[in-house]
């Protein structure tokens, strides 16, 4: 395969909160992991989509995070929003139950359609913890520095951001909240959308409604989450 070159083609205000990370050694480790990686196995998202929920989405407009784990890794799903897929595919099982939420909640009639884009633009950062992935190999670029990466990118929220709406789905993204400032900002914790937790508390959880309620009482524009 090419030499795919991965130098960070990322929005400017998050480019500049971030360009500690991106001039530290161990960015520049990930860097040759993903080139070497690349030339010998299918990655996804498509690189040009890596920084995609940071491009949709800038820093100064973030009003809500919602953190996932890894992107999909099937072929044609992960676009860099997490738990998004783009049109045209089918809706993975947890995205199956974030709608079937937000449905219950709002009373919303759901489009099937699992591009969640709209919902960036309105300044929902939809971020995964590892920005990669290995073709059909769930967490196989875990621990090779994303990590690293996107936990200054929940620091950078929690520090130049006001009032924002964290939501922290399963012991995973929960084990994150040291990073968010409380006295500042909101966290909404439940289970995992996943079939496997979903049941014990994600549905039913009405963290959508909540959301609007806590950015009205801010005076803030409430999310549109229909699709």
């Amino acid at each position: 395969m090419t030499r795919v070159n991965i130098n960070p083609h990322i929005e400017e205000s998050w480019k500049q909160a971030l360009s500690g990370e991106f001039q530290s050694p161990y960015f520049a480790q990930l860097k040759e992991f993903l080139i070497e990686e690349r030339k010998s196995q299918i990655v996804f998202p498509p690189a040009p989509k890596i920084f995609a929920a940071f491009d949709t989405t800038p820093l100064e407009k973030v009003k809500v995070v919602i953190l996932g784990q890894d992107p999909y890794h099937g072929p044609g799903q992960a676009h860099g929003l997490a738990f998004s897929v783009p049109e045209g595919i089918a809706l993975p099982p947890s995205l199956q139950n974030i709608f079937k939420e937000i449905s219950d909640d709002l009373g919303i009639r759901m489009s099937g359609k699992g591009n969640l884009e709209p919902w960036a633009r309105q300044g929902v950062l939809l971020l995964n913890a590892t920005l990669t992935v290995r073709a059909h190999q769930a967490g196989s670029h875990q621990k090779r520095g994303w990590e690293l990466f996107t936990d200054a990118a929940i620091k950078a929220v929690s520090e130049k951001c006001e009032g924002v709406v964290f939501h922290l789905w399963g012991a995973y993204a929960q084990a994150k909240e040291g990073l968010i400032d409380k006295s500042k900002h909101y966290i909404l914790k439940a289970p995992h959308p996943s079939p496997l937790s979903a049941h014990r508390g994600f549905m039913g959880c009405k963290h959508f409604s909540k959301t609007n309620e806590i950015l009205v009482s801010q005076n803030k524009e409430p999310i549109n989450w229909a699709l």
